[in-house]
C-alpha cells in the first residue's frame, strides 16, 4: 500500500478554498441546500486536480439529507497515493444559511483503510481536549471528576475552565454537570468539527468540548488530533432502538470506547478547513473589489505542523476557473 508523502494538506486547501468561495454566497439568504451544493459541487471539481487515488469514506449529506459526496465516491486523479477521505463541504450549513458565524468548509486525508467507517451510527458521545490534557479522561466517570482530571492536567482551578457544548435538549444533564463543577459554558449552535478544535489548539480559551455529536465529524477531527497530539475519547450513540439494532447487526460494539487512535489508525493525516462565515476557528469569505479573500488551516499528523494560511483569489484566477476558487 502506498503512503502519502507529500503534505497534501497544501493541495487539499485549494478544495476547500474553492468550496468555501462559492459556499459564500449564500451566507444568510435562508437556502440551505443551495449552499450546500454549490460547496459540494466546488469541492468535487478541484478534487480532481489532486494527485491522488482517494475513496470516500466519511460522506457528506445523509444525515440532513443533502447533496452529497456520497461514501465510496472515487476522488482524486486515479494516480498517487491511495487514501482515506473525510469530506464535509459545510460543516454548519444552518449557520451559513441564517448568516451565523463559524460554518466550515472541511476535508480530512489518510492512507487507504485507515479510518473509522460509522456505518448506520450518526451519532457519538466524544470528548476533546489537547495535548495537555491526554491520557486523563474517563468516559465513565462522572463529568465533574473528569472536568477536576483536566483542570489538574491543565495546572489550573475547575472554574478556570471553559467548556464547550452543542446547544442540544440532550445534554440538558452535562450542562447542568459542567454548571455545578464550577466551569464556564460555552454553548453553540453547530459546528462540531470547530468546537473540536478550538478545544485542541493551545493557543485558544476553550479547554475541553463535550457533548453527543456527529460521528463523521468526529472522525474528521481525529485526523487534526492527531497533529495536534490531542485526544478524543468517545463511544457510538444510538437515537433509537432501530439504530441500535442495525449497528449490532452489522458488527458494531455500541459499548467500545473510542480512541483517536480507533478513528483514524494511521498518524500519517491531513486536515484542512477553510472559512465560510466569520468565526472563532478561521475568518470567513470576504469578497472585495479585486477578488476573494479566504482564511484556511491546514494540519499534517505526521510532522504535527500547522498553517493558517490568508489567500488573496484574484478576478482574473477566478475567471480562469470558472469562479471556483484558486
Amino acid at each position: 500500500m502506498s503512503k502519502p508523502e507529500r503534505n497534501l494538506a497544501l493541495e487539499l486547501v485549494r478544495a476547500t478554498e474553492a468550496a468555501a468561495i462559492a459556499a459564500g454566497r449564500w451566507m444568510g439568504r435562508n437556502r440551505k441546500e443551495d449552499g450546500d451544493q454549490a460547496a459540494v459541487d466546488a469541492m468535487r471539481k478541484m478534487l480532481t486536480t489532486v494527485d491522488m487515488d482517494g475513496v470516500v469514506v466519511i460522506g457528506e449529506g445523509e444525515k440532513d439529507e443533502a447533496p452529497m459526496l456520497c461514501n465510496g465516491e472515487r476522488v482524486g486523479s486515479g494516480e498517487g497515493p491511495e487514501t482515506d477521505i473525510a469530506v464535509d463541504p459545510i460543516d454548519g450549513t444552518r449557520l451559513l444559511a441564517e448568516g451565523r458565524p463559524g460554518s466550515l468548509a472541511v476535508l480530512a486525508m489518510a492512507p487507504r483503510g485507515t479510518m473509522f467507517d460509522p456505518g448506520p451510527m450518526v451519532y457519538m458521545d466524544k470528548w476533546v481536549v489537547g495535548a495537555d490534557a491526554k491520557g486523563v479522561i474517563d468516559i465513565d466517570a462522572p463529568t465533574e471528576r473528569n472536568l477536576e482530571a483536566i483542570a489538574k492536567a491543565k495546572g489550573k482551578k475547575v472554574s478556570d475552565m471553559t467548556v464547550i457544548m452543542l446547544d442540544r435538549e440532550r445534554h440538558a444533564d452535562a450542562a447542568q454537570a459542567v454548571r455545578e463543577s464550577g466551569a464556564r459554558l460555552r454553548l453553540i449552535m453547530d459546528g462540531d468539527i470547530a468546537g473540536g478544535l478550538l478545544a485542541a489548539l493551545p493557543d485558544r480559551s476553550v479547554d475541553v468540548s463535550i457533548g453527543i455529536g456527529g460521528t463523521p465529524e468526529g472522525v474528521t477531527t481525529a485526523c487534526a488530533l492527531r497533529a495536534l497530539d490531542g485526544e478524543m475519547v468517545g463511544r457510538l450513540w444510538a437515537r433509537n432502538d432501530t439504530e441500535r439494532a442495525a449497528a449490532r447487526e452489522q458488527g458494531y460494539d455500541l459499548d467500545e470506547v473510542l480512541t483517536t487512535e480507533r478513528l483514524v489508525a494511521s498518524p500519517d493525516t491531513f486536515f484542512v478547513c477553510t472559512g465560510v462565515t466569520p468565526g472563532d476557528l478561521v475568518d470567513g469569505v470576504n469578497y472585495t473589489g479585486h477578488g476573494v479573500v479566504t482564511h484556511s488551516l491546514c494540519m499534517r499528523g505526521k510532522s504535527g505542523t500547522v498553517r493558517y494560511i490568508r489567500a488573496d483569489h484574484t478576478v482574473t484566477k477566478l475567471r480562469e476557473l470558472g469562479a471556483q476558487g484558486a
